[in-house]
């Protein structure tokens, strides 16, 4: 599929809105009942429904898996009506399955999208990640630096002590040397269970969420999705990816990547303007979960286009369909 339409960001960013939150209302009667896989699946099926609806040729080069791990949305899944601009998608139908069976915070629904070959397209293998937000000198923090450097290059800019920033890691016995690391410099630590995609956003509103800084391992499919989000709400992610056996260095090469120790910026991850949307499925920091009253649903979804800096909130209340 080959396009020369133009990518009309402006255009396609309601649809993509609607994309995020349909999945999201597809996901709520999961909340909180225990079923992971009936709670990603609902959200998957509803997704890909309204993708199918924009006039796009899309292509997910994010997305949930290899083609034989189908009926996800998978890597290389062409979707849309065909007609329009060629577009890439990134997505993660439910960031948080684990937080929507559990009913946690922060879990989500996320889609992003920019032209034909703006995105990285990261093999489903482990990424290591670092971002911080808007307003600091390019390259303050960076991967080959320990833990504790980044903790106090960052409290040194930002005219603070250690004590006053506070990193966000996910809970994983990998991360237990960083987390002591990070704890020698006098820092605080906001682990989160799942959900690195609103972590790393966490830190583009530090004033918000009260996060400065997000470090740690977890999937490269969510490093690029993260970064779509920081190319629309500043700030700053390295990400590198980890492999570990041939099976993961041969997806690499599917890939097209050649350089396995290369360590991909912001804007190496998504190279020209995308549209970003997530919706609340359960109550956090950054977004409302869905609200159920009688015989009605109600989202907020956050819609933001890089091109333009702008940052729209839409709530939508929608009567349940029995």
């Amino acid at each position: 599929m080959s396009s020369t339409v133009e990518f009309h960001d402006r255009m396609l960013s309601l649809g993509l809105a609607r994309v995020a939150e349909q999945a999201a209302l597809a996901s709520a009667k999961w909340v909180g009942r225990g079923d992971e896989k009936a709670a990603d699946q609902a959200a998957v099926n509803a997704m890909r429904e309204q993708l199918n609806k924009l006039d796009i040729q899309g292509v997910v080069v994010i997305g949930e898996g290899e083609r034989d791990e189908a009926p996800m949305l998978y890597i290389g899944e062409e979707v849309g009506t065909g007609t329009g601009p060629g577009v890439d998608i990134a997505l993660d139908p439910l960031e948080g399955t684990t937080l929507t069976a559990k009913d946690m915070p922060n879990a989500l629904t996320v889609i992003a999208m920019g032209p034909r070959g703006s995105m990285l397209h990261a093999p489903d293998v482990y990424m290591e990640k670092l971002a911080i937000g808007p307003g600091y000198s390019e390259g303050l923090v960076t991967l080959d630096m320990p833990a504790a450097t980044r903790v106090s290059a960052l409290a040194s800019e930002k005219g603070c002590s250690p004590a006053d920033i506070t990193v966000c890691i996910l809970e994983r016995p990998r991360h237990q040397e960083m987390i002591e690391e990070v704890r020698s410099t006098g820092a605080s630590i906001r682990l989160i269970t799942d959900g690195d995609v609103a972590g790393v956003m966490h830190c583009a509103e530090p004033e918000k969420t009260g996060i400065d800084m997000y470090m740690g391992s977890g999937g490269a499919p969510e490093g690029v999705l993260a970064a779509s989000a920081l190319k629309c709400m500043g700030g700053q992610i390295q990400g590198r990816l980890l492999f570990r056996n041939d099976d993961e260095r041969g997806r690499a090469a599917k890939a097209g990547i050649t350089d396995l120790d290369k360590v991909y910026t912001r804007d190496e991850m998504v190279s020209e303007d995308v549209i970003f949307a997530a919706t609340g499925v359960t109550g956090g920091t950054l977004l409302p979960g869905i609200k159920r009253e009688v015989g009605w649903l109600t989202t907020e979804t956050i819609l933001m286009r890089s091109k333009t800096g702008s940052v729209r909130r839409v709530q939508y209340r929608s009567p349940i369909e029995e």
